[in-house]
């Protein structure tokens, strides 16, 4: 309900606009009446209505003259006069305090239904403004840390384009960044991100996010100042600042560095990752923010060949272009060699000094490392065929490790990932020479004999033979044709036979002797291996 004022020094002319019009009807209570302008304008003070209807010609104060009190100092109050006048300079002075209407008297009805109609639709619209203005303060209070991050990302990807309109968007999204200030642009990464983020739900990759820039944002409060935010995935960026007057220039990147390293060990000590970071250098004015994050983000990318969980700064690295190392048919053949060979320490050897001449590329070096491994990896595969020792387990293994190349992030997991598969490669090509490979069938087909009845694992058996599980069953697949899980079921169905044989042995205690917990599943698997359930299988004659 809109709130409603009478000022009139008739007391007839009152009543008569108190008592003999429906206020109610259009949402307006009357809160109180005066009968001169000052003691309207005390009333209009304690009341604060929407509407007041007011005499123009009354005794101490007229209704101009309080009108124009109104005017400055409750603008939202709607003004109508009522009056008996017909006077050109009266209504000017009404316009002139912005009244919404002038009634003359005696006061028609229908015309007061008409303007009060009006004031009440452009009340009903200020107040749906007022709503609107007030939900957008909430969105945009809500927005701000988005906005600031936003604004942040810009400074460091694209400069500041406009210098004119830059302290204004730093005041609005109260941002803390003075002119006169030093700046350095620090660039945190999550190492192994492939493993530590990318498997997460968003819901947990989102709380590590917000975790990780609650302890940036800690830490650079208390050594420096400054702001932190996520500029892409995996990738935080603080910009760091410091008053060039306060701290001598040692002073100012102790503090720096050592703010880097309570980062580094905090998310460490708190959340379990590892991080590598970034420093640019020290920039004078924030419009070279850019140049500070590209040195930033450039010195943490070359944890390929320094090494992950590290603070590296530009004076860190190797400035001199060498050389740029090229893998030419001459390393090939010598590869090829290795291989066939079969000589795992031959194939190290060869690998740490492949690494060590692939570690001198630092433009780009990381990528064409990548792509050697991949060169490598066809031609340990195009060995295999050619000693017929390939299989569609060592394809799929293949697959996934063409995958696996590009997710690594330095040089000695690259070299570690390779060095793994072509030492397996040698294996197989050494077990197909020597003859050897019938001897492992036997180990393992003795392994199973005797553990048939336990809960054995493909592991297991590779652990009690000294083999990984991954040559365990490619080479068993290979050498028999069948897996070791066809013939782990193939003898325990052999088993289940004899002891079905006896009458006095019960089906449970069958099941459970040959290896298996569940009943009808071993149930399953006797009537897949043989045509019959257990129980049918007794009843058949001997």
């Amino acid at each position: 309900m809109y709130k409603l004022v009478i000022v009139d020094d008739e007391p007839t002319v009152r009543y008569g606009l108190r008592n003999y019009f429906d206020w109610s009807a259009h949402h307006i209570e009357f809160a109180g009446e005066a009968d001169d302008g000052d003691a309207g304008l005390t009333l209009i003070g304690q009341l604060q209505p929407d509407v007041v209807l007011t005499d123009v010609r009354m005794i101490n104060m007229d209704g101009i003259r309080m009108s124009a009190e109104i005017r400055m100092r409750f603008p939202h109050i709607k003004i109508v006069f009522v009056s008996g006048h017909d006077d050109a300079d009266y209504l000017k002075s009404a316009l002139q305090v912005n009244a919404v209407d002038y009634i003359f008297k005696p006061v028609n009805m229908q015309e007061l239904r008409t303007v009060v109609e009006r004031v009440v639709r452009e009340l009903q619209a200020e107040e749906k403004e007022r709503m609107l203005i007030a939900d957008m303060q909430v969105k945009l209070t809500q927005s701000m840390p988005l906005l600031r991050e936003k604004f942040l990302m810009s400074l460091i990807r694209d400069g500041i384009a406009r210098p004119a309109g830059t302290r204004s968007r730093l005041e609005f999204l109260q941002l803390e960044l003075p002119d006169d200030d030093e700046y350095w642009v620090i660039v945190v990464t999550i190492d192994d991100n492939a493993e530590v983020v990318e498997p997460r739900s968003e819901r947990d990759k989102q709380l590590l996010s917000y975790a990780v820039l609650n302890v940036c944002q800690e830490l650079v409060d208390r050594h420096m100042g400054g702001y932190a935010f996520e500029n892409r995935s995996s990738e935080y960026v603080a910009i760091l600042r410091t008053n060039s007057a306060a701290d001598e220039e040692e002073q100012r990147e102790g503090k720096l560095f050592r703010l880097a390293e309570e980062i580094r060990e905090n998310l460490q000590q708190w959340l379990s990752i590892t991080v590598t970071i970034g420093v640019g250098e020290r920039v004078t004015q924030l419009a070279a923010l850019p140049l500070s994050y590209t040195q930033a983000r450039e010195a943490a990318d070359q944890k390929w060949y320094l090494g992950k969980n590290r603070v590296i700064s530009m004076d860190s690295l190797e400035r001199e272009e060498t050389d740029m190392f090229r893998f030419d048919p001459t390393v090939s053949e010598r590869f090829m060699s290795a291989m066939k060979a079969a000589e795992p320490h031959q194939l190290s050897d060869e690998l740490g000094g492949l690494f060590e001449r692939l570690a001198s590329n630092r433009r780009n070096g990381f990528r064409y490392a990548g792509n050697v491994c991949l060169q490598l990896i066809l031609l340990s595969s195009r060995l295999m065929l050619e000693l017929n020792i390939h299989s569609r387990d060592l394809e799929e293994k293949e697959h996934g490790l063409w995958e696996r190349v590009f997710k690594q992030e330095t040089i000695a997991d690259l070299q570690r990932l390779l060095e793994a598969h072509l030492t397996e490669v040698c294996s197989l090509i050494r077990e197909k020479r020597s003859g050897k490979s019938s001897n492992v069938i036997e180990r393992i087909r003795h392994v199973i004999g005797q553990r048939y009845a336990d809960n054995l694992t493909v592991a297991a058996i590779a652990e009690s033979v000294y083999l990984s599980p991954t040559y365990v069953s490619l080479l068993f697949k290979q050498e028999t044709g069948e897996t070791v899980y066809e013939y782990l079921t193939r003898v325990r169905v052999e088993r289940a036979k004899e002891l079905l044989r006896d009458p006095g042995v019960k089906l449970y205690e069958v099941c459970f002797a040959v290896g298996y917990s569940d009943p009808s599943h071993f149930s399953k698997l006797f009537k897949k291996a043989t045509g019959f359930t257990p129980s049918a299988f007794r009843e058949q004659p001997l």
